[in-house]
C-alpha cells in the first residue's frame, strides 16, 4: 500500500515537473513583458518630472537674476545719490519763516500836540490861561519816518487745507517812529504865560520859574508793537503777494499826554508783496493804516506808513 502510494506520489510529481518544464517559458516571457511595460511607464513619469524640475529651475533662474539686475540697480542708484551728495552741500529743507528789517514814511492823520497858550491876546475857549490840548507836546509835522523790524513765521502753506498755495503765518513787528525833534513843549508856553500875567492891581507877579529852567524841549516819538495774521499768496513762487486782514497794535507814546498816559491799542489792515531775489534773501514793500478806537487823553495816533523791508529767510 505504501509502495503504491509512493509511486502514485512520483506519477504526480513527475506530470507536476513536466507540466512546469512546458509552462515556465510563457510565463517568463509574460512577466518580462510585463516589467519592460511597467519600465516605460516609471521612465516616462520621470522624464515628466525632469521636464517639470527644469522648468522649475529655469524659472528660477529667472527670478534670481531678476533679483540681482534690481538689487544691482538700487546699488547703482545708491552710489549716485551719495556721489551727489558728496558732490553738493547739504539741503537746509524749505525755509518758510523770515526775518525782516523795515522803515518808510509815517503820516498821521492828526497833529500831534497843541500850545495854544494865546492867541492875539484871546484865551482858547474854555481854559483861563489860553491852554490848547496836549500841552506837554507842542505842534509837530504830521510826516515822520519810522524803521523797525519783523518776525513772519509761517504756520501753513495750504490755509489749513482749505486753499492750496496760500500760506497762514503770524507776524511780530516793532516800529520806531520820530514825528519831531526836541520841539519846545506847550508847558514852556504856560509857564511863559503865568509870569507874564499880572495881579489884579495891574502889577505883575513874581517869575514862578526863573528862564531857562523850565521844562527843556522834548523828542516826539512812538514805538508800535504789533501781533498780525498774515496771508500770503503763490507759495512756491519768488512772488508773494501778501494781506493782514486784521492785526494788534500797542502804541507807545513820548512824551505822554496831559493825563500822563503812554499807552494805547489799536488795529492795523496792511497789503504788500515780497520778492526773493536771491535764495534766503527777499526784498519788500508794503502799506498800511493804524487805527484806534479812541484817542490817549487827547493824543490820537492813527495814521498809515508806506516803507520797504530787506528779508532773511530762516
Amino acid at each position: 500500500m505504501i509502495k503504491k502510494t509512493k509511486i502514485a506520489l512520483g506519477v504526480a510529481t513527475a506530470t507536476l515537473a513536466m507540466a512546469g518544464a512546458l509552462v515556465s517559458p510563457q510565463a517568463m516571457a509574460q512577466t518580462q513583458a510585463e516589467q519592460t511595460a511597467a519600465l516605460q511607464s516609471q521612465v516616462n513619469e520621470m522624464a515628466v518630472m525632469m521636464k517639470a524640475m527644469q522648468a522649475e529651475l529655469t524659472r528660477v533662474k529667472a527670478v534670481a537674476n531678476d533679483v540681482a539686475t534690481a538689487d544691482t540697480e538700487k546699488v547703482q542708484e545708491l552710489d549716485q545719490w551719495m556721489a551727489s551728495v558728496k558732490g553738493s552741500p547739504a539741503s537746509l529743507g524749505s525755509k518758510d519763516h523770515q526775518f525782516s528789517v523795515r522803515g518808510g514814511w509815517m503820516h498821521m492823520n492828526d497833529n500831534r500836540g497843541s500850545d495854544g497858550i494865546l492867541s492875539n491876546g484871546n484865551a482858547a475857549p474854555g481854559h483861563p490861561f489860553g491852554l490848547g490840548e496836549d500841552i506837554l507836546t507842542s505842534p509837530v509835522d504830521q510826516d515822520a519816518f519810522y524803521y523797525g523790524g519783523a518776525f513772519d513765521f509761517t504756520m501753513n502753506n495750504d490755509l489749513f487745507g482749505l486753499m492750496d498755495g496760500v500760506s497762514f503765518g503770524i507776524e511780530f513787528g516793532l516800529e520806531y517812529s520820530e514825528l519831531g525833534d526836541r520841539e519846545t513843549s506847550g508847558l514852556s508856553a504856560l509857564v511863559t504865560a503865568l509870569d507874564s500875567a499880572q495881579s489884579v492891581g495891574g502889577t505883575p507877579t513874581a517869575t514862578l520859574v526863573p528862564a531857562g529852567n523850565y521844562q527843556q524841549g522834548v523828542t516826539v516819538n512812538m514805538l508800535r508793537i504789533n501781533a498780525s495774521p498774515k496771508l500770503k499768496f503763490m507759495h512756491g513762487s519768488k512772488l508773494r503777494p501778501w494781506i493782514i486782514p486784521v492785526g494788534i497794535d500797542f502804541n507807545i507814546i513820548s512824551p505822554p499826554s496831559d493825563a500822563v498816559t503812554v499807552l494805547n491799542t489799536g488795529m492795523n489792515f496792511g497789503a504788500g508783496a515780497d520778492y526773493e531775489l536771491l535764495p534766503g534773501i527777499v526784498l519788500g514793500v508794503d502799506g498800511r493804516y493804524h487805527w484806534t478806537p479812541d484817542d490817549i487823553d487827547g493824543v490820537d495816533t492813527d495814521g498809515f506808513t508806506l516803507g520797504g523791508s530787506v528779508g532773511f529767510k530762516f
